[in-house]
């Protein structure tokens, strides 16, 4: 099972592009494009809707009730300390799989 990542920021169309591409090629590069299936939008849609998403980067500020389930993508648009991002993106993306995986493990067959 792939991982829903999220990339969101004011109107869902500037900056979060820009955030898009760069992932789609870092993702590339690292090997992981088969775990991953991006989305892009805005905050205003995507409010209620946090939790149908693995993994959330926004480049904008976001409600005080989301921002614990929230990766602050403003570095990967300046470039200052994107490394930090791209590691947390790559270490949420190695623990989904960890969990998705005990899940699978742990499921008794029957009968």
């Amino acid at each position: 099972m792939t991982q829903k990542l999220l990339v969101i920021c004011g109107t869902g169309v500037a900056t979060s592009t820009v955030v898009m591409g760069k992932l789609k090629t870092w993702l590339d590069n690292q090997g992981l494009t088969k775990d991953v299936t991006l989305y892009q939008s805005k905050v205003a849609e995507e409010v209620n809707h946090i939790d149908d998403y693995d993994i959330v980067v926004s480049t904008t500020l976001v409600p005080d009730s989301i921002k614990e389930k929230v990766i602050d993508g403003v570095p990967l648009l300046t470039g200052i300390n994107a490394d930090k991002v791209y590691d947390k993106i790559k270490q949420d993306i190695e623990t989904g799989k960890e969990k998705k995986i005990m899940l699978i493990s742990s499921k008794k067959t029957c009968c």
